[in-house]
């Protein structure tokens, strides 16, 4: 199976009262995406104006860019549809019938072992520390670190102090 870590899918209209509008949308359209192209969400944190993920593929699948452009486009038409706002539309955008909710392109990292696997995860988990929104990853809503805490992957205590697999690692 391929793994893909997603980083940093900046999302135009951060503010803080949004990420659970975002969360709650991105697990219902991930579902219905599920359903047509599947894929397994590993990790995933939303942050105030952007998030990470981390997916595994099916084998000799790696149309990750597929997945996340219908996820986009889905989550756009919602957020809009409710009232939801947008930043600045270029030239470009608007010529190409692009909404500025997201930003048009990211970039993917290929996950090449077991303890890159790790790393990435835990990165993805520490991200609201990092940032200054919590100071502990167990109290960040947004993210899979509840369920990996539920499951025993992690102690309560994991990230209180800067994980050492994260020193000097960064993927912004």
């Amino acid at each position: 199976m391929e793994h893909t870590f997603l980083p940093l899918l900046r999302i135009n209209v951060g503010n803080f009262l949004l990420n659970l509008w975002l969360a709650n949308a991105c697990a219902q359209l991930s579902e219905k995406i599920l359903a047509w192209k599947p894929f397994m969400v590993q990790a995933i944190c939303v942050m105030p104006d952007h998030l990470h993920t981390l997916w595994t593929l099916p084998p000799q699948d790696d149309d990750y860019s597929l997945r996340w452009n219908q996820l986009k486009g889905e989550f756009t038409k919602k957020w809009l549809a409710q009232g939801g706002t947008e930043g600045a539309r270029t030239l470009s955008k608007s010529r190409r019938g692009e909404r500025a909710v997201w930003q048009r392109r990211g970039w993917e990292h290929a996950i090449r072992d077991e303890q890159d696997f790790i790393r990435h995860m835990d990165y993805i988990h520490y991200n609201p520390v990092k940032h200054g929104l919590t100071k502990r990853p167990h109290d960040w809503p947004w993210s899979t670190f509840q369920r990996y805490l539920r499951e025993g992957r992690y102690e309560v205590n994991w990230g209180d102090q800067e994980p050492a697999n994260l020193q000097d690692f960064d993927r912004e």
